[in-house]
């Protein structure tokens, strides 16, 4: 089993709430928390909900998919709704309680996530203390900037998943974003792979995880809860 006590995983969510200069909204993606966190759950993990603000998450309404039973399941839990409407502040998290940490994905993770400090100094407290750090849909991009305490990225050399150019172009977001997430994470020395459009496609490298997209986010939970039991 990895080297840690904690019981807990930390999930991490976008405090960003509008989709560039479209006046249209955004935040994190339903599914992407609900899913990972349905399946820690059920492998005796306690879950909680931090972003980088803290306080209520914005959630992309577009995600909001209630025929989806693991969403209806946990939206309609009072525990976990009430921790999607509490976030703690990324920054006043005790990373000694988790035994990994996710970055979820939804477009605002693209306007907050790349350059919050906290998430490097979080994340790295818990990869180097031998916990899990995973990351999916546009959820990696709190990796481009996470570095650890020796000054090398996180991600350097290491085999990574995430939102693809292909799909950011399939829902007509390239000129919209601020960055390429593909782009980004092979600039950092990430060997990037990826599958067919909105295909389940997960990588682990060591006690990295990063999954491409909506489709990935229950294996990414699943791939979690393996490296936690090895």
């Amino acid at each position: 089993m990895i080297a840690t006590t904690a019981l807990k995983v930390l999930i991490v969510v976008t405090s960003h709430s509008q989709l560039g200069h479209t006046g249209k909204p955004t935040g994190y993606y339903l599914s992407e928390v609900t899913h990972p966190a349905h399946v820690l759950e059920q492998a005796g993990y306690t879950v909680d909900i931090s972003s980088p603000q803290g306080g209520k998450a914005p959630m992309d309404p577009s995600s909001l998919d209630l025929k989806d039973p693991v969403n209806k399941a946990m939206l309609e839990n009072p525990e976990f709704k009430r921790k999607l409407d509490n976030t703690l502040k990324l920054a006043n998290v005790d990373s000694a309680k988790y035994a990994a940490i996710l970055f979820s994905g939804g477009h605002g993770t693209m306007w907050d996530f790349k350059d919050e400090p906290a998430i490097s100094k979080v994340a790295a407290a818990i990869y180097e203390s031998k916990g899990v750090v995973a990351a999916v849909c546009h959820g990696p991009a709190a990796l481009i900037n996470l570095k650890l305490s020796n000054g090398k990225y996180l991600i350097a050399g290491k085999n990574v998943a995430g939102f693809s150019n292909d799909e950011e172009k399939a829902v007509e977001l390239t000129k919209i974003v601020p960055f390429s997430l593909e782009d980004e994470l092979v600039k950092r020395g990430g060997k990037y792979s990826k599958t067919k459009l909105w295909g389940n496609h997960v990588v682990v490298d060591e006690r990295l995880v990063t999954g491409q997209n909506p489709a990935s986010a229950t294996s990414v939970g699943e791939a979690i809860v393996k490296l936690l039991k090895k």
